[in-house]
């Protein structure tokens, strides 16, 4: 069974922006993580991802305290944790 991380542990979240307009997308992410983070180095070191194509958004490990301070910055949308999905596979189903 798996433990609940404690309430000041830090855990993987997917933060979902708005498109940048006049800026590279990742530098948008670094600029908007550093000001929960308190840095854009220590943002460059807690970025694990910077989602461009699809969607912009980076993934990064954040408290819970810097969830909830990450939430109320301009143009974050959604800030939601990550999760790891295993796909099963035996007779009969498809892989995808």
């Amino acid at each position: 069974m798996a433990q609940n991380p404690s309430k000041s542990e830090a855990s993987v979240h997917i933060i979902y922006t708005e498109q940048p307009e006049h800026e590279e997308p990742e530098a948008y992410h670094i600029r908007t993580l550093a000001s929960v983070v308190g840095s854009e180095d220590a943002a460059r070191v807690a970025i694990l991802y910077s989602y461009k194509h699809a969607a912009s958004g980076f993934s990064a490990k954040l408290t819970p305290e810097q969830v909830s301070e990450m939430s109320k910055q301009p143009g974050v949308l959604q800030v939601v944790p990550s999760r790891t999905l295993q796909l099963h596979s035996g007779p009969g189903r498809m892989h995808v």
